[in-house]
């Protein structure tokens, strides 16, 4: 059966910038390399809906290494970056868990249906699942272009 895409892709302007790199790093702790989005493109309430954006590069940290010759953007790093977009997500909506550290608690239904290759715009999309005071899953996709590269089940909690 075919995967039903998070986007409307007629309906949401990706080209959009809603909030920066900046803003991100105000929401959320990671720094330095493992800071992956450069953006969210769009964020809709009523159905909940958040789409990040990441540029795929050929001087990103992780690309003379995997694959030498032919550098492709790690699916590890796909759960990583669609993991801080739901983080990010679930802050906006949480507020009053300001400061507090959100930790990985898993990741389910994992399926790589593409791959990255630099240079390229990867935009993952999110819509929870469940969310509760101090937890979360989200339903996670990403795409190039229009093009379902990456979904899975992102699971967080507050630690």
């Amino acid at each position: 059966m075919p995967t039903t895409s998070l986007i409307d892709f007629d309906a949401v302007d990706l080209d959009r910038v809603v909030a920066t790199r900046d803003d991100i790093l105000k929401v959320i702790p990671h720094r330095g390399r493992f800071a992956l989005l450069d953006g969210i493109a769009h964020v809709r309430s009523e159905p909940p809906l958040i789409v990040a954006f990441l540029d795929v590069t050929a001087d990103g940290w992780w690309a003379p290494d995997h694959i030498p010759g032919r550098p492709l953007f790690p699916g590890a790093l796909m759960i990583e970056a669609a993991a801080q977009m739901c983080s990010y997500d679930f802050m906006q909506r949480k507020p009053e868990l300001k400061d507090t550290f959100l930790g990985f608690a898993g990741v389910d239904q994992v399926r790589f249906r593409g791959v990255a290759e630099p240079e390229c715009r990867m935009h993952f999309a999110a819509t929870p699942i469940r969310v509760r005071s101090t937890m979360f899953t989200y339903a996670t996709q990403a795409f190039i272009g229009r093009k379902l590269v990456f979904e899975a089940q992102i699971m967080g909690m507050a630690v």
